[in-house]
C-alpha cells in the first residue's frame, strides 16, 4: 500500500482486555505508522482501557514504543478522573482532555475511526 498524504486514523480504544490491547490495538497502531498505512495515527484511550494503561507496565512500555514511532496518544479526561488515572496518563505523555467533542467532530467530518 502506498503512503498517501492526508490519511488520518483515530483508534478508539475502549477494551480493558490486555490481549486485545497488545495483539490488536497496539500492534495495528504501531504497524500503521511504521509501514506508512496512515500518515497520522491517534490512539484515543477511553473507558476500560484507561485503567489497563494506568496500571499495566507492559502496556505502558508498548505505548512508549508507539509514541516513539509517531503515534499520538490522547485520553478521555472524564474517564481518567473517574478512575483516578489522569496524572498517571499525563506522566506517560498522554494528552488528557475531555474528548467527547473531539470524537464527535471526527465522526461528523467523516474521518476514519477504528473502535476496539
Amino acid at each position: 500500500m502506498e503512503h498517501s498524504a492526508g490519511k488520518k486514523l483515530v483508534v478508539l480504544w475502549t477494551s480493558g482486555e490486555k490481549e486485545t490491547a497488545m495483539s490488536m490495538v497496539m500492534l495495528y497502531s504501531l504497524n500503521s505508522k511504521l509501514k506508512g498505512w496512515w500518515d497520522e495515527v491517534t490512539l484515543l484511550v477511553w473507558g476500560a482501557s484507561t485503567r489497563l494503561l494506568a496500571e499495566d507496565s507492559e502496556v505502558q512500555d508498548y505505548l512508549r514504543t508507539l509514541q516513539e514511532a509517531g503515534v499520538k496518544a490522547i485520553a478521555c479526561k472524564k474517564c481518567a478522573e473517574n478512575l483516578g488515572a489522569a496524572e498517571k496518563l499525563e506522566s506517560l505523555g498522554v494528552d488528557v482532555f475531555y474528548t467527547g467533542q473531539y470524537l464527535t467532530e471526527k465522526i461528523q467530518a467523516g474521518e476514519k475511526i477504528l473502535s476496539v
